[in-house]
Parts: structure tokens; C-alpha cells; sequence
């Protein structure tokens, strides 16, 4: 993100469900940082919090009240991706396609290329323009 020439910052403290703040001027996105795993032609990348406690683990997903964006980045392909919390549906993970699907269902269909980083920021940019932001 530092790339792209965002201003991003940090939490001094823990205890956030967002990792960085990425400064959009004037609007500031609050992201969760994730790994994405590829499974065949498949990106996946965990929508949820999970943690070790006494009582054993926990697991939360995240709501737009907490988060706006998850960004997961890609060892594998060396690229990282955002995806909006408009994007996320209640599910422990989601899949970001990198290849066609053997029986060529593109209906519903995310593909990864419409969530690489550089152009959903631009999007999300343009979007701020046209509200008057």
C-alpha cells in the first residue's frame, strides 16, 4: 500500500479487529491483514478471527461495524488483493478464483483479478470523487 502512495498507520495498541489504517483522504479504511492460501486455482483467504483462550479457541467473523476491508496478500504470486466487507458474506472463508472453473460457471464467480489491490484502491478512490469526497 506504502507503494501505491497511501499514508497507512497503525494501532498503538492491540485489542483492534483491524490491523493498519489506510488514509484515502478524506476517508480512512480500517483493514484486517490476511494470508491467502492457494488451493488449486484458488486463492483462499480466512474471514474470521481465531484465537487461543483458556477455554480453547474462538472464532469471530468480522462485520462492517469492526472493518471495511480484509487484505490478504499472496506468498505464491507475490500480489495482495482487497476485498470490501460489501464483498464478504458470513462465511469462515472466501475464495478469490484464479483459473476457470472446470465446468466454466462464471456466475458467481469472484474472481482475483477484480480484487488486486492497486485497482480496488483506485475504484475506492474514484468512488470518494464522485460523492464529493
Amino acid at each position: 500500500m506504502i507503494q501505491l502512495g497511501l499514508t497507512v498507520l497503525r494501532p498503538l495498541c492491540e485489542g483492534q479487529r483491524y490491523d493498519l489504517i489506510v488514509d484515502l483522504e478524506p476517508a480512512l479504511l480500517r483493514v484486517q491483514c490476511k494470508l491467502a492460501r492457494r488451493v488449486g486455482g484458488v486463492l483462499v483467504v480466512r474471514t474470521e478471527m481465531c484465537r487461543f483462550t483458556p477455554n480453547g479457541y474462538v472464532r469471530k467473523p468480522y462485520s462492517p461495524a469492526e472493518i471495511d476491508a480484509i487484505a490478504a496478500y499472496s506468498p505464491e504470486l507475490l500480489r495482495s488483493f482487497l476485498i470490501p466487507m460489501s464483498g464478504i458474506t458470513a462465511r469462515r472463508e472466501i475464495s478469490l478464483r484464479l483459473k476457470p472453473t472446470r465446468n466454466n460457471q462464471a456466475e458467481g464467480v469472484r474472481w482475483a483479478r477484480n480484487y488486486e489491490l492497486e485497482s480496488v484502491i483506485q475504484g475506492l478512490r474514484a468512488q470518494q470523487i464522485e460523492q464529493g469526497g
